[in-house]
This record gives structure tokens, C-alpha cells and sequence, in this order.
């Protein structure tokens, strides 16, 4: 059975770019070891993400996440079981946030930023699914 799970959290402080791309390759690797796929958007130190896979592994890998010394203020944002995947060529893709058209965020939001705990799962799934298809993604393919 496959599910769909979106969480939003805030990055500790002193988290940097370097930090980033070290979570990215190990995120990479370990989620096409466990067929996770799926696409991070990180802005303003607030991480909002869609895993998708079998049950038991995108479970797995939300309870580290919940306990990662990296993420504060967990929220599970939408958790769904699927027919098929949105992002199965991804193991680990990343929204690229520079130049993203504000309209987009305040389309969902009273304000211009990224802010994912100020909306409804089903408004964020849909901001997550229309930054997806307006923005580059940066992904080594699953």
C-alpha cells in the first residue's frame, strides 16, 4: 500500500546551506534504499515536504524526522493513502525557491511568505502542488 504524507517544520537555528546539502545527499540515498520518493521546499527556515511510499518505511522515516536534532515544531500537515505516486522520479527532489513568483504564496496566504502552519492540509498540499509545477526542482533522479 502506498501513502502520502506532508509535514511541515522549522529548521534549528544555525542550520546552513552546507547542512542542506549534506540532508539532501543522505535523504537521497537512504530513501531510494527504502522506494521513498518525493520534493522538500525550504524557505525562511521552515521545511515543507511530501514522502511518498509503502507505509511502513514513510512511517519509519517521519518518526526520525519528528526526532531529528534538525527539525523543530513537526507538524503533520496531510498523511493519505494513494493510488500512485505525484513524484515518482524523485528520490529526493528540491523546490528551488529563489525567484518564485510572491503571487503564488499569497494566492494561499495573507501574506508573501512560506508559511505552512497558517493553512489547511488540503490548501497546503495544493500550494506544495502548484510550487512544484511554477518552480525548477533540483533532484538527482530516483
Amino acid at each position: 500500500m502506498l501513502v502520502r504524507l506532508m509535514y511541515a517544520s522549522r529548521a534549528v537555528p544555525g542550520f546552513d546551506a552546507e547542512e542542506m546539502n549534506a540532508l539532501l545527499r543522505q535523504s537521497r540515498a537512504a530513501n531510494r534504499k527504502h522506494g521513498i520518493t518525493g520534493v522538500l521546499c525550504f524557505a525562511d527556515r521552515i521545511f515543507l515536504q511530501v514522502l511518498e511510499g509503502g507505509r511502513p518505511a514513510v512511517n519509519r522515516l517521519y518518526q526520525r524526522i519528528v526526532h531529528d536534532a534538525r527539525h523543530s515544531d513537526v507538524e503533520l500537515l496531510c498523511y493519505e493513502e494513494i493510488a500512485e505516486r505525484r513524484f515518482a522520479s524523485w528520490a529526493m527532489g528540491q523546490v528551488q525557491m529563489a525567484g518564485l513568483n510572491p503571487a503564488l504564496l499569497l494566492k494561499y496566504s495573507s501574506s508573501a511568505t512560506l508559511d505552512p502552519y497558517a493553512l489547511p492540509g488540503r490548501a497546503s498540499m495544493a500550494l506544495f502542488d502548484d510550487l512544484v509545477a511554477t518552480a525548477s526542482i533540483a533532484c538527482d533522479r530516483g
